[in-house]
This record gives structure tokens, C-alpha cells and sequence, in this order.
């Protein structure tokens, strides 16, 4: 016997982890049953429904038969050193013959656009063309839309999918999974939403928790361990959320910066800028989503391995030990945000520095703007996110049964004998 008693193990799940699956059980299912009440008609519906312009363009694959070289119509995209536009500049002249649809089997002549190589059209290549019906005495119009890229890009998902079974095992598959269980939510639930003009964050933060509800319990099993990451997920998305709008309306963000939101608020008509500020918050919250919820498991992880590897550590040593790893994962995060960002915008950058437009200008500027308010409400939710999850975790993992903690494929905990 020892003249001090060790201090014992619990042997149940304490309260601070019933509490954390209770609340998150509860915004589950505020979030399942919001997207219930909210469910909008399918997209083609929605748009009818709110009265947008229906421009009738269809899509067909087409199969190349004859390239020629041609001499088109110069546009500002041609653009010379001067400043002037050519009249005509070299183009490609593709017959190709139609392979779907209603007007199957028809041969069209569309002309690529500039960056299509030759090779990228040789004879028998796929291609996509877009079809105009005829309106008001005007004919039926083809025009180019893009190459094919069907059998390449699925034959590296493929690649992709094997590799992560390979390396990941079950794990990897089913987070795998858990990608086309988000991109179905999104496809059937938020775009359609957003067309038919409903509060995009509620859509958005519906859709997210649903999301991150089923993705983390299918890749990561249903256990505290997943719960309590989950809970700060929800926190960083509603961080997120209220930056994203507070940064919108203090930098007098405007909606439209580029040749897809033109083509958007066109299409939207008297409800564009509006229905675009809503698509730009919903674009905050979706971009900080992947992010939060990889911080989040990684914090929870790491103390619940710091918890293994000494069954009797205080909340305080689990929380300092905890942070140490969710220093370096923010310090590596922001800059994997930062690149990331920059990467996309590489072909814009080159053009505001060919025009000589200052760092600062080019910061403050309207597409650079939006993009740094998307980045920093992200960052913030992120930041702020990790010791709030790092606390909540030390203090379930310190007050619960190592059994209460196992599962989800980490090493198991023993309690020390009593003295």
C-alpha cells in the first residue's frame, strides 16, 4: 500500500461526453428535419418557378470527322500587344457528326475556341457541342463547347479509388463514399435550393451538418471519439457562417466578379445581385467545411491518443498536449488555404501584374476581395474551432472509462490498478 491512493480511472462515460452526443444528436436533427422543411423542387422546377430566363441550350456529345485550319473573326480575347484587335486571326474549322439526342447522327460545324490544339480534335476524337434552338425566324444554331474528357478522367478516379483502398483500407472507402453521399446532398438539395431563392444560409448550414453527420459516422464509425469532433465542426460552421456574412456586408463585397456571375445575375434577372450574395455566403461556408472537419478529427485523435498513452493525465496535460499538435496543424493549414488559393488564381495574377496593377490594389479589388473574406472567415472558424474542440475533448476523454473511448480504429486505453 502506498501511503498516497493513485488516483483511479473512471469507469463510465462521464457526463461531459453524454452531454457532447446529446447536443450533437440534437443538431443533427434540427439539421435533417431543417432540410426536410426546406426541400426544393427539382433545379429544371425551381427555375420555371422563379421565372428565369429558360435559354433552351442543349448539350450532345459529337464524334470529330474532319479538322481544317480556318480564319475567324478576331475577339478581345485576341488581343495584341498594342492593345488592338486583329481582324482575323487563324482558327479550327471541326465538321463532326452528332452522336445523342434527338438530332443524332446530324453533321455540324462548330469552330474551338482558342487553346484547343489540333491533336486535342483529330479525327474520331469526342467532343461536346451546344445546340441553340431556332427563335423568332432565327435558325437553329452549334456552336463548340469542349473536348471529351469522359474515359480519361474516369479511368483516373478509378486509379484514385483503388489506390485509397490499397493504402486506406475499409476507411478509405467509405470516406470515398462519404464524398458522393456530399455531392448528392449538393446537387439535389443546395443548388436547386439557391435557384428557386431560398435563405442560402440556412440551406447551406442545413446541408453541411447533414453532411458532416453522415460522412464523419460512416468514415470514422459512430463513437464519442467521432461525436466530439463533430461538435466542433458545428461550432467552426457557424463561426464561419456569421464572418463570411458580417465580412460581406463591412467590405461592401459586390457579387458580381466574374464571367460565370455575369452569366448568373443575366439569367437571375430582377433577384440576381441578391440570389448572388446568397451563392457567394454559401460559397464561404462549403469552402471552410473539408478544412474544419479535418482539424477538428486530427485535434480529437491526438488527445485521445495522448489519453491512451497516459490513462491518468488531468484535462489541463491532455488540453496543453493537445494544443502543441493544433499549433503546427494551423500554422500548415493556412498556408495549404493560402497556396491553394493562389494556384487557382495564377492566370489572373499574371494579368494584374502584366498590367502593372499594385499589391495592394490587386488585394482590395473586387474578386481578390470577396476571395480574401471567403479565406479569412474560414481561417478564423478554423482557428477559433481547434482549441474549442481541443478543451471539450480533454475534458470527455479524462472524465470517461478508457472502454467509453476505444473504437474508431485507435489504440486502446487500460486503466492503471487501484493501489
Amino acid at each position: 500500500m502506498t501511503d498516497e491512493p493513485r488516483r483511479r480511472v473512471p469507469r463510465r462515460t462521464s457526463r461531459a461526453g453524454l452531454a457532447v452526443m446529446v447536443v450533437v444528436g440534437v443538431a443533427a436533427l434540427a439539421a435533417f428535419a431543417g432540410m426536410a422543411a426546406t426541400w426544393p423542387p427539382p433545379a429544371s422546377r425551381a427555375a420555371v418557378d422563379a421565372g428565369l430566363v429558360d435559354v433552351g441550350t442543349h448539350y450532345y456529345r459529337a464524334v470529330v470527322a474532319q479538322v481544317t485550319s480556318d480564319s475567324c473573326e478576331g475577339t478581345i480575347e485576341d488581343v495584341q500587344a498594342d492593345g488592338t484587335v486583329p481582324g482575323t486571326v487563324p482558327c479550327l474549322r471541326v465538321l463532326a457528326e452528332v452522336t445523342e439526342g434527338p438530332r443524332a447522327g446530324a453533321t455540324v460545324t462548330v469552330y474551338p475556341t482558342v487553346g484547343v490544339a489540333p491533336r486535342d480534335v483529330a479525327e474520331g476524337a469526342g467532343i461536346v457541342v451546344e445546340h441553340y434552338p431556332s427563335i423568332e425566324g432565327v435558325g437553329e444554331v452549334w456552336a463548340w463547347s469542349d473536348v471529351e474528357r469522359t474515359v480519361p478522367l474516369a479511368t483516373l478516379a478509378l486509379g484514385f479509388v483503388l489506390l485509397t483502398a490499397v493504402v486506406a483500407g475499409w476507411r478509405g472507402l467509405r470516406a470515398i463514399i462519404g464524398l458522393g453521399v456530399a455531392m448528392v446532398v449538393l446537387w439535389l438539395y443546395v443548388l436547386p435550393g439557391l435557384i428557386a431563392g431560398g435563405d442560402a444560409l440556412v440551406l447551406t448550414l442545413c446541408a453541411s451538418a447533414v453532411i458532416m453527420t453522415v460522412v464523419g459516422y460512416l468514415t470514422h464509425g459512430p463513437s464519442l471519439r467521432t461525436s466530439t469532433a463533430l461538435l466542433g465542426t458545428f461550432f467552426g460552421l457557424a463561426l464561419v457562417a456569421g464572418l463570411g456574412a458580417l465580412g460581406a456586408a463591412a467590405a461592401r463585397l459586390n457579387p458580381v466578379t466574374g464571367e460565370e456571375d455575369y452569366r448568373l445575375a443575366g439569367l437571375l434577372g430582377d433577384h440576381g445581385l441578391a440570389s448572388l450574395r446568397g451563392v457567394f455566403l454559401a460559397g464561404v461556408v462549403l469552402a471552410g467545411l473539408g478544412v474544419l472537419n479535418d482539424v477538428t478529427i486530427t485535434q480529437v485523435s491526438a488527445v485521445w491518443e495522448l489519453r491512451a498513452a497516459n490513462p491518468l493525465a488531468r484535462w489541463q496535460e491532455l488540453f496543453a498536449g493537445g494544443m502543441r499538435i493544433g499549433r503546427d496543424h494551423v500554422a500548415s493549414t493556412i498556408y495549404t488555404i493560402a497556396f491553394a488559393y493562389v494556384g487557382a488564381s495564377l492566370p489572373m495574377l499574371l494579368l494584374l501584374q502584366m498590367y502593372q496593377v499594385s499589391l495592394a490594389r490587386t488585394l482590395t479589388g473586387g474578386a481578390f476581395a470577396a476571395e480574401i473574406v471567403r479565406t479569412l472567415a474560414g481561417s478564423i472558424g478554423l482557428v477559433l474551432a481547434i482549441p474549442l474542440t481541443t478543451a471539450v475533448a480533454a475534458v470527455v476523454a479524462a472524465r470517461s472509462d478508457p472502454a467509453a473511448l476505444r473504437g474508431g480504429g485507435h489504440a486502446h486505453a487500460h486503466a492503471a490498478p487501484a493501489a
